[in-house]
């Protein structure tokens, strides 16, 4: 005897495709649920199963060598018209498998017992069973087990979907965080054009390029799973190769890091600060077609201290820092200095700059 058709076919079928588990590779947690339930009720078969429109798919089995079978011959589509717990002692003497091929002759399965698996809303998507070659009954501790057993099953499903569901999010509001920076810092550079005033357009040009630290912090965090520790000479690294090829003529940017874990904020702010340094390097250090090189280096001078140094070997500051263009640059390096707890050490001549900010970690 065929089963009839779920009454809430068309609900119970959207429900079990959302949670995209259907023709997915065997898994150990589904393995270790059907081996510790056939082991717990001396069965010699059990089945993680779902019921689909026109077959029965099992996701996890032992003791059946199968991954499918079809919908006609289904003891779990009669199994999932009822409610939470089926057992049927013996299957020739039901008469709803009586006559199912799968249940007849010596080797037939003559014992069948299933936990329905059931969504929060009660739609069941199939059924954690199993099956014996004889007639049988369970204990109460058996049947008590498959039930907890069928609750694991959903919670694995339940968790999965979840942590789909805040990658598809995560990925959104990444794309949508990513267009607003990238709106941003097109918005200051048009302002920049528009002012006339140079203080203004080097405080815009500030601006621009702490957005595009923090552009790059971003992308580099939603590259991984783990949004609470940034590997400061990748972001680094990062950085610098933005700004490698804005490099004017005859000028290098030579860069030299190490892998180390700090937080997100310590990171924007060690960006912002090789950020400036390098821009301001390219625009005042290499006058008049002067050639040279900008360094950056990063290294754990101990487990508890990171050394920070940007340098160039240009024409150095002008000797009254307050009044030149250099001005801005040394109030975005006091911020900086106050976000990583840190003093800069300015050593400035007529041969270069070399800034150095030593800092311990914060990983988060």
């Amino acid at each position: 005897m065929e089963a009839a058709t779920h009454p809430q076919q068309q609900a119970r079928l959207a429900a079990l495709r959302s949670f995209e588990i259907l023709d997915t590779d065997p898994e150990r947690d589904f393995d270790d649920i059907v081996a510790l339930a056939a082991a717990t009720c001396g069965t010699a078969i059990s089945v993680v199963n779902f019921i689909d429109a026109e077959r029965q798919w099992f996701k996890a089995e032992t003791g059946l060598g199968v991954r499918e079978t079809p919908l006609a011959t289904s003891l779990c589509a009669h199994a999932i018209l009822e409610q939470d717990f089926v057992e049927i002692r013996d299957t020739l003497e039901d008469p709803r498998m009586c006559d199912n091929p799968l249940c007849l002759g010596q080797s037939g399965l003559r014992f069948y017992a299933g936990a329905l698996l059931n969504t929060y809303e009660g739609l069941p998507l199939g059924t954690l069973c199993v099956l014996d070659h004889q007639p049988r009954e369970l204990t109460p501790l058996q049947r008590d087990t498959l039930r907890v057993l069928s609750r694991q099953v959903m919670a694995l499903l339940d968790a999965r979907r979840a942590l789909r569901t805040a990658d598809i999010l995560r990925r959104e509001v990444d794309h949508r965080v990513k267009n607003s920076l990238q709106s941003l810092s097109s918005f200051t550079r048009l302002q920049q054009r528009a002012f006339a005033s140079e203080d203004a357009k080097r405080a815009l040009s500030m601006v621009g390029r702490r957005i595009d630290a923090l552009t790059s912090l971003h992308e580099q965090l939603y590259q991984t799973d783990d949004h609470h520790s940034v590997d400061l000479g990748a972001y680094i690294e990062r950085i610098c190769a933005q700004l490698a090829g804005l490099a004017p003529r005859g000028v290098t940017l030579d860069v030299d890091t190490t892998q180390i874990t700090v937080s997100p904020q310590q990171a924007a702010a060690a960006g912002t600060f090789v950020n400036e340094f390098i821009s301001n390097s390219y625009k005042h250090a290499f006058p008049d077609g002067r050639t040279g090189t900008v360094a950056i280096r990063l290294t754990a001078v101990a487990p508890d201290h990171i050394e920070l140094v940007c340098m160039d070997d240009g024409i150095g500051l002008s000797r009254d820092i307050s009044k030149s263009t250099a001005g801005l640059g040394m109030k975005i390096a006091e911020v900086v200095c106050l976000e990583l707890e840190s003093k800069l050490d300015l050593q400035n001549c007529d041969d270069g700059v070399i800034a150095t900010l030593g800092f311990a970690p914060r990983p988060l």
